[in-house]
């Protein structure tokens, strides 16, 4: 009786045993599943940032999850969306103007998503429940050397400088209404120098514009190919770096530099959430903000990612003193009062 009382506590401590690892094995490959769901999936992404196909590959290596993308201005993103009534043409936005997207978030147009990894973002350069800064952009002139010489000027190291008449036709800007980093810089130059002095200024600095153009781009790119003197740039690497090719120089405005967080949200109804958020998750970790950096040289968002060597002559304190808030509240009185005063 012992012996059958001992064998059937036997099966019964094995059959419990091999229930157990039954259990362990679901959920080692439910939790292996969870990781790796997004393997092979696809994100679509419109963006407006240098060096996108690097930055999009390493994401792809490092998650496995596909990028198809496509290069558009936040002006035109935020006008194309709204013309569709919000049906999403991505599942990410990445890169562009900060106003755009808070204009975007206000409209609905945006997901709610707040990163983790938002923790280690820096307070002025977040956003809110709708997207979040991911670098810094920052705005400056683009000179072309052999075009001053020839034409016998002098450099502009200040805003100031940039409105004498000795530049009349030479200087370049994107329209504000297009391009989220002039708008930037006319809401920064405003916030800095006052509202009333700050229109004077512009419409100062109207005469020596022929004409925007229709693209952030597009100023130093005619800088470069010597179509224009002067432009009014952004500091991003893909800029900054021409000066290794082309007799051009770019210059921080001693006077204020002008600045905005370059956005990264989630358009309302993506196809692709989850792996949307991962996008996010990624572009906001140390490891991903220190590939775009290097990809496209910029001041990033997180305190413990370091400034791009090629930009350690970047004057923080230089930075205008603004209201990020009044980004996205003043955006249609600008682009309205810019229209009226300063329409070519």
């Amino acid at each position: 009786m012992k012996r059958i009382l001992a064998v059937m506590v036997s099966i019964f401590m094995i059959a419990t045993s091999l229930v157990g690892c039954t259990s362990n094995d679901k959920g080692e490959k439910e939790e292996t599943a969870g990781t790796s769901m997004l393997e092979g999936s696809t994100i679509r992404v419109v963006a407006a940032y240098g060096g996108k196909e690097e930055i999009f590959a390493k994401f792809t290596e490092d998650t496995a999850v596909k990028v198809e993308f496509i290069d558009m201005s936040s002006g035109e993103v935020l006008a194309r969306t709204e013309a569709e009534g919000g049906k999403p043409m991505a599942d990410v936005w990445f890169g562009g103007g900060a106003d755009s997207f808070m204009s975007a978030g206000e409209k609905g147009l945006l997901e709610s998503y707040v990163s983790p990894e938002e923790e280690s973002v820096g307070e002025k350069y977040k956003g809110d429940e709708y997207w979040t800064g991911v670098s810094l952009v920052t705005a400056g002139f683009m000179v072309n050397t052999d075009v001053m010489a020839e034409k016998g000027l002098q450099a502009p190291k200040t805003w100031k400088d940039l409105a004498k008449a000795e530049y009349k036709d030479e200087v370049l800007m994107a329209d504000p209404s297009i391009s989220g980093t002039n708008y930037a810089v006319v809401n920064c130059l405003l916030q800095g120098m006052g509202e009333e002095e700050g229109w004077k200024y512009l419409e100062e600095l109207k005469n020596n514009i022929p004409f925007y153009a229709q693209r952030g781009g597009e100023p130093p790119k005619k800088v470069a190919a010597g179509e224009m003197a002067v432009g009014i740039i952004p500091m991003s690497g893909e800029f900054v770096s021409m000066e290794e090719k082309y007799p051009v120089k770019t210059i921080y405005p001693e006077d204020g530099i002008p600045w905005v967080p370059a956005g990264l949200a989630i358009f309302k109804n993506a196809e692709n959430i989850d792996a949307a958020k991962a996008f996010v998750d990624w572009a906001l970790s140390a490891k991903g903000q220190e590939v775009i950096r290097d990809k496209d040289p910029r001041v990033m968002v997180r305190e413990d990612v370091s400034v791009p060597e090629m930009m350690n002559d970047i004057n923080i304190e230089g930075l205008i003193d603004i209201d990020l808030s009044k980004f996205g509240s003043q955006r249609d009185q600008i682009l309205e009062s810019w229209a009226q005063r300063m329409a070519k």
